[in-house]
């Protein structure tokens, strides 16, 4: 999301309407002695104030002596009534992102751990809970190392000394809050700060102005020895608005600051101020030289610098101590404030943060899904497992067969009968041929589902591919049974094959053949025996018509046969074919279909949260 200019902040005219605060009389401004035990104490040891507004208590002894005197801070007043809080409103962009990581956690739910989708369930609850909260304040939390001076460039910011300063390691031991305006109860509570522990800056009226809506919050030291110290510094970090990092001319290039925190929030950079302190302890331009060292780490940690213009973190140097660049930092404070978008910045970064954690289970690395091609070789290897082609064969040989029956000669049809009933019933075939058979039908119907679903899963990442292969076995089961019955109900029908039309005359014509024969035949009988004259033309005649004729006759049967008993056996094929490959449809394809369904709606999902164009990278 394009950040706003922050060049030119909004005019009060034009700011949303904002709850004023009440004013502040010096009673109700003031805390009684009892009441300071976060305020600066005097120093026994120097009969002088030790806690001037710039006083972080390492150099005490370089105090200001022409410092004003100190204000004691101010104990933020309880509200007496019901306050008008304008919730954050999300501009629209950001609410379809939302709405998509939303929808991308539901239909990932039962694909995906809770620990992969926790961090997005974590931004979608805190962008819930910020937005329900005021818009009219910026919560901004200063953070550092120990020694760094956060907690005396919190106090200086403030006007009075607020959190206290001192050489005692670590000072800070909870997070303070500091106030400029009404209406922040719920997001100090939404850090878990007590009462106790909020504050209000001095009466300034230029300042008030300045950073009305801002809510300052000084936390410990994030390489605190106190365990307690970093997760609260952890804890907070990942609710405020924006950060100020503040660091020393000796440890800004420390390597837990850079690999802890800057460089896994580099996606955050528009919400982030990075301050180089105690400049007044580097002579001539070392300054320079270390704040330019300063910007070439922030560049390599992957953080955009807001320079020239340009959206990114803003880097300044200053002196807590003396107060130079102090009211640079306030100003540019004041226009971050003024703007109202950091809270949305943040969330954005947020959920940019989230996605990218979740590119390896939802980016693929080439282009997903079952091909045409997958498909038809898939039902070709369920159709050869259960001898689809065999079957077609099997089916054109009874049709020839039925032919050569119907249109055969009677002779050749009777030495074919002898000869079938000379054979054995038994010992032609192996006994365990049925057994290897089905052993081998099933090895090559799981090859097929394996190929498939290897096929389906290939480039998708690896819970996705996971669920592919899951549904691809679970449709398996069963398979192989399935398909014996089908190619039993889709296979030949009872009986014989059906006979064209020409087969009664075919059957006539060898009929006559036949009869030919048998007339020749008993014609010379007769003239051997002597009760017909002598004439061996005719008879001798109707014989070799009959005896020519009739395998003429079969031959001729056989090729015309050829063409419908083929056509038979591909029809007898192709219906085992269609059910093989209806049964792989419903069992294993439309299953595998529907998981990479599901992916293809969570990959357009992730694009939505990832941003247009960001989908394809």
């Amino acid at each position: 999301m394009e950040p706003p200019s922050r060049t030119k902040p909004p005019s009060r005219k034009d700011s949303p309407a904002r709850t004023d605060p009440a004013p502040r009389t010096d009673s109700a401004s003031r805390v009684d002695s009892s009441a300071r035990s976060d305020a600066a104490r005097p120093d026994p040891s120097s009969g002088t104030d030790s806690a001037t507004p710039w006083d972080d208590g390492l150099i005490a002894r370089r105090v200001n002596e022409n410092a004003a005197p100190e204000q004691p801070a101010a104990v933020e007043p309880r509200a007496s009534g019901a306050q008008v809080v304008t919730p954050l409103a999300y501009d629209g962009a950001l609410r379809s992102r939302l709405d998509a990581l939303r929808e991308l956690v539901g239909l990932s739910r039962t694909r995906l751990d809770n620990k992969t989708l926790s961090e997005a369930g974590r931004v979608l609850d805190e962008a819930a809970a910020r937005r329900r909260l005021s818009g009219q304040h910026t919560v901004v939390a200063i953070a550092g190392a120990t020694g760094s001076g956060k907690s005396q460039l919190f106090n200086a910011l403030a006007g009075v000394t607020i959190s206290e300063t001192g050489v005692r390691r670590p000072t800070t031991a909870s997070p303070l809050a500091c106030s400029w305006s009404d209406g922040a109860v719920g997001l100090i509570e939404r850090l878990g700060i007590p009462p106790r522990l909020r504050r209000r800056p001095a009466q300034n009226a230029a300042a008030d102005g300045q950073l009305r809506g801002l809510v300052l919050v000084d936390l410990p030291d994030h390489d605190s020895a106190a365990v307690q110290h970093r997760e609260q510094v952890d804890r907070v970090l990942g609710l405020v608005d924006a950060v100020i990092w503040v660091v020393d001319p000796e440890k800004y290039a420390d390597a837990v600051l850079h690999e802890r925190y800057l460089r896994p929030m580099a996606g955050h950079a528009e919400i982030m101020f990075v301050v180089l302190n105690q400049v007044d302890r580097l002579p001539g331009e070392a300054t320079d030289q270390v704040l330019d060292d300063l910007r070439r780490l922030l560049d390599e940690d992957g953080i955009a610098l807001g320079e020239h213009g340009e959206p990114g973190a803003i880097v300044l140097a200053l002196s807590a101590l003396t107060g130079e660049g102090v009211g640079e930092l306030r100003e540019a404070l004041g226009q971050f404030v003024a703007e109202r978008g950091s809270a949305a910045r943040r969330i954005s970064a947020d959920v940019d943060a989230a996605g990218w954690r979740l590119r390896p289970v939802y980016a693929a690395r080439r282009r997903t899904g079952l091909s045409e091609e997958a498909r038809d070789e898939f039902s070709a290897r369920l159709a050869d497992a259960i001898g689809a082609t065999a079957a077609g064969e099997a089916a054109e040989r009874a049709w020839l067969r039925n032919a050569n029956r119907a249109c055969g000669t009677p002779w050749l049809r009777l030495w074919r009968w002898y000869q079938d009933r000379g054979e054995p019933t038994t010992g032609r075939l192996s006994v365990r041929t049925q057994t290897d058979e089905e052993a081998t039908a099933r090895q090559r119907v799981e090859q097929a589902v394996r190929t498939v679903a290897d096929r389906a899963s290939a480039g998708l990442p690896t819970p996705w591919a996971q669920a592919v292969r899951e549904s691809a076995v679970r449709g398996a089961q069963g398979l192989p049974e399935a398909l014996d019955e089908l190619a039993a109900r889709a296979g030949l029908p009872p009986g014989r094959p059906p006979r064209p039309g020409w087969w009664p005359a075919a059957v006539l014509v060898q009929a006559s053949m036949t009869i030919l024969q048998v007339i020749g035949g008993l014609w010379l009988v007769g003239q051997i025996v002597g009760v017909m004259a002598p004439n061996l033309g005719v008879p001798v005649l109707l014989m070799t018509a009959g005896i020519v004729g009739g395998p003429f006759v079969e031959w001729g049967c056989r090729m015309a046969a050829r063409g419908p008993a083929r056509r038979y056996g591909l029809e007898a094929e192709r219906r085992l074919r269609e059910a093989a490959a209806g049964c792989g449809r419903a069992r294993v394809l439309d299953p595998v279909a529907s998981e990479l369904l599901r992916y293809r709606e969570v990959r357009e999902q992730y694009g939505r949260v990832m941003g247009v164009g960001s989908a394809g990278r």
